[in-house]
């Protein structure tokens, strides 16, 4: 892929095959360790990082070869772009690529790889899941491993103190060069953001804290780097600037806050109202969608699988190992005093009605008392199935065994019972708890 050399205004040419994660590497002068950090980022992307992937190389207007160096790699690997800016600033740089990236996470991490590549993916994680909006490394959490003077130590501790007395942050460590973002929440936080340099992480996250989102922090190992281009004094002046800019703003009520909250909804009261999912201003949404508003973003879609698929697979398989045992229990204790068919039917029914209450609230996040009985017909629908695969097995035992052992029965009663489980997961997911459509807003 050819360099793209652009100034803070222009628009990136949009990749085919848009990745689930964008990470960007703003450099200035780096021509000596950009090549070994890329391709060790890259390196370690391909074997351990289950999801497609990009790895942006943002030029901050470099003066040595660092623009050659980005375009062979560029010329190499399809999956790594270049950016070149005209004006220094990592900020700059940061909110440029990540305003106009494809990807559905954005992340950055100093060239120099400081931090452990082992943390990026509990850095990202959280966002791709759904459960948060931004993700930081920490150097300062517990659980960290921290390799570096006692001069940066004690100036980076300083400065996060300093942030707490003056602005009221409560995320433990501001400047580490490992962050990441959903991209829907990039749009419409970083408009918000204004400083251009190494202020703009701070910014970033105060104003993350003001409006309420969650922010995720990730204990890392750090090494830091002798050969750092930052100048410390400079940047302490830019930051208390910052410091004061930002605190005027915010006592000022300058910044849309308030519109961010409404807009990304982490703060909302549950909005599925008792007798009828009534939401404010007249519109109606039902309980499966109420929940996930409230709970938090939707898991990112990846091609080729279903949001949510893997986690409501983990929580249906727990529920449907409870419910066999559950099942296989009463079924035994039942025919003591009845028939196969009849203990197969009662214990089936038993555990049908708690499984699909079960699998209501915890694999498919469905709570309130709102279409309660409706998913429970739905169930027992669903339960029909189950009935006529395992009574079916059962039938067919006894069809070719005079007598079968109680063990054997149970066996087949186990096999017939996952081919029930897996056709119950399906009809539920596609069926019973498919969520709703919001209704058109009213005019």
């Amino acid at each position: 892929m050819s360099l793209e050399t652009l100034s803070a205004d222009a628009p990136d040419t949009t990749p085919a095959g848009a990745p689930v994660l964008d990470v960007v590497v703003p450099v200035y002068n780096e021509e000596r360790d950009l090549e070994p950090s890329v391709r060790r980022l890259r390196a370690y992307l391909k074997a351990h990082f289950p999801y497609p992937f990009r790895i942006t190389v943002a030029d901050n207007a470099s003066t040595d070869a660092t623009a050659q160096v980005a375009r062979r790699l560029t010329e190499e690997f399809p999956d790594v772009r270049s950016v070149r800016l005209d004006e220094k600033g990592r900020g700059l740089a940061l909110k440029h690529v990540w305003t106009r990236s494809d990807a559905a996470v954005l992340a950055y991490m100093d060239v120099d790889l400081s931090t452990d590549l082992g943390a990026l993916l509990p850095l990202v994680a959280p966002l791709i899941s759904g459960h948060s909006d931004l993700a930081i490394g920490s150097r300062l959490a517990r659980g960290s491993r921290v390799v570096r003077g006692p001069k940066r130590e004690f100036i980076s501790r300083g400065y996060n103190l300093l942030l707490r007395g003056t602005l009221a942050a409560h995320f433990s460590d501001a400047q580490c060069g490992f962050k990441a973002i959903r991209a829907e929440v990039a749009a419409r936080l970083l408009p918000m953001v204004e400083d251009p340099g190494w202020f703009f992480d701070t910014e970033m996250l105060v104003l993350a804290e003001r409006a309420r989102l969650r922010i995720h922090e990730v204990p890392v190992d750090w090494v830091d780097d002798s050969d750092s281009r930052v100048d410390i004094i400079p940047t302490a002046v830019a930051d208390l600037k910052g410091i004061v800019r930002l605190a005027r703003a915010l006592s000022t009520g300058r910044l849309p806050l308030a519109t961010l909250r409404d807009q990304l909804g982490r703060d909302q009261p549950a909005r599925e109202q008792p007798g009828g999912g009534q939401l404010p201003g007249g519109g109606r949404l039902a309980g499966e969608q109420a929940v996930r508003d409230q709970a938090g973003r939707d898991p990112l879609r990846v091609a080729g699988l279903p949001a949510g698929l893997p986690r409501q697979l983990v929580r249906f398989a727990v529920v449907g190992v409870a419910s066999t045992l559950a099942y296989l229990a009463l079924f035994a204790l039942l025919r003591t005093g009845m028939g196969p068919q009849w203990a197969n039917f009662t214990a089936l029914l038993i555990t049908a009605i708690a499984n699909t209450a079960a699998n209501r609230r915890l694999t498919f996040g469905v709570r309130g008392t709102e279409s309660a009985w409706r998913h429970q017909a739905q169930g027992l629908i669903v339960f029909g199935i189950g009935l006529g695969v395992t009574s079916g097995s059962l039938a067919l035992l006894d069809a070719t065994t005079v007598q079968p052992a109680r063990l054997i029965e149970l066996s087949v009663l186990v096999i017939a019972n996952l081919i029930a489980t897996a056709a119950r997961f399906l009809l539920m997911r596609i069926w019973v708890f498919r969520p709703a459509r919001a209704l058109p807003a009213e005019r």
